[in-house]
């Protein structure tokens, strides 16, 4: 009998909130929590909105258009073939064009425009060029395959349906309602035909777009949800996302060890040079310099505490400095002061009596 363990097979859970590096970098490589869905719906809505207040104008061009069109027609019979030359036809088609265009651009124009701001609104403002760059992964037939069967690509599929079913059913039901004015067009005169066509059209277009937003509303928060979820990081990727930014904490601890070393040893090689080594006397050893040439008051060359402390103590017998047991002054200067600092001034006139006690005893006074 063979046990198996599946999480051997597994990948590692996804626990950890996504750090603010991860977020940076996914924002660089263009990877955001974006619905497509929000610009989508609200270009449409203002599209067919602008449309509602704008059909009579509109409508009056479009006519003037078709009219100033059919004046030529009397024109064509001047010509012995019946027909206006080529040239002229191709004129006529050119401005027909223009005038079109400039009466649809704004409105489209407008509705990008729209758009354009929804993305915004959902991203902020920060252009990267990284989603542009071609990538041979992009070329692997496996992955494609792996991206075209995934649940990304299967969320979109039923939202596609779900959409289709809404709008689809809005539209029947609707037209439905409206069916009965197809009866009355025989008895309206032409422009109120089309004006009453238009009104149909862009207030179905408007309830499609009232009903779209709140699709892309609710798919603004799935994406933002889906995001979170992709963003989180195993507890390894944290750890090595750390490592990366800070340093291997292995590192910076062999780091920090050795320059505390370096420290000791230069600390050590000053005590030769300290006047006076003030012990507890087992606990701590400070060794205690003054030289009025180099500052007005004593400083601590060296302190230690411990097998540093005794260390000290060797050194100064070692090299013949004068080692005296005051265990306040030691603790107090061990605790109060750093070591290149002075002695503070509550403290001069007990360092001031080692001092001279210690020049007694070397006859320097």
């Amino acid at each position: 009998m063979l046990e198996f363990n599946l999480q051997f097979f597994a990948d590692e859970d996804k626990t950890e909130e996504p750090t603010q590096k991860k977020l940076t970098d996914a924002r660089e490589e263009g990877q955001v929590a974006k619905s497509k869905e929000v610009s989508n719906c609200l270009g449409l809505f203002i599209f067919f909105l602008v449309i509602r207040f704008m059909a009579g104008s509109i409508g009056n061009k479009l006519i003037a258009i078709i009219q100033n069109v059919y004046q030529l027609i009397p024109v064509m019979t001047v010509y012995p073939s019946g027909n206006m030359p080529t040239r002229e036809v191709s004129i006529l088609f050119r401005e027909g064009i223009v005038n079109v265009v400039t009466i649809i651009l704004p409105i489209l124009l407008l509705g990008y425009a729209v758009a354009f701001i929804g993305d915004v609104a959902q991203v902020k403002w920060k252009p990267t060029a990284k989603p542009l760059k071609p990538k041979l992964s992009k070329l692997n037939p496996a992955k494609g395959l792996k991206r075209i069967f995934s649940g990304r690509s299967l969320v979109e599929l039923l939202k596609s349906i779900l959409k289709l079913i809404i709008v689809g059913t809005l539209c029947y039901t609707y037209v439905k309602e409206k069916a009965f004015l197809v009866l009355t067009f025989y008895d309206l005169p032409l422009m109120k035909a089309v004006a009453l066509i238009g009104t149909t059209i862009t207030d179905l277009g408007i309830r499609i777009s009232a009903v779209y937003i709140v699709i892309a509303a609710a798919d603004f928060g799935y994406q933002k949800w889906k995001f979170h979820k992709d963003m989180k990081m195993t507890k390894q990727e944290v750890k090595d996302e750390y490592k990366q930014a800070e340093g291997d904490p292995h590192v910076k601890a062999k780091i920090k060890s050795k320059m505390m070393e370096a420290a000791r040893r230069r600390m050590m090689q000053a005590v030769p040079q300290a006047d006076v080594v003030i012990t507890n006397p087992t606990h701590y050893a400070v060794a205690v310099k003054y030289d009025p040439a180099e500052r007005d008051a004593p400083y601590v060359l060296a302190k230690g505490e411990g097998y540093l402390a005794q260390r000290i103590k060797e050194i100064a017998k070692e090299n013949k400095v004068e080692i005296v047991e005051n265990k306040p002054v030691a603790r107090a200067l061990y605790h109060n002061v750093e070591i290149g600092e002075s002695v503070p001034p509550e403290m001069y006139q007990a360092i001031a009596e080692i001092l001279a006690f210690v020049y007694n005893l070397q006859g320097r006074i």
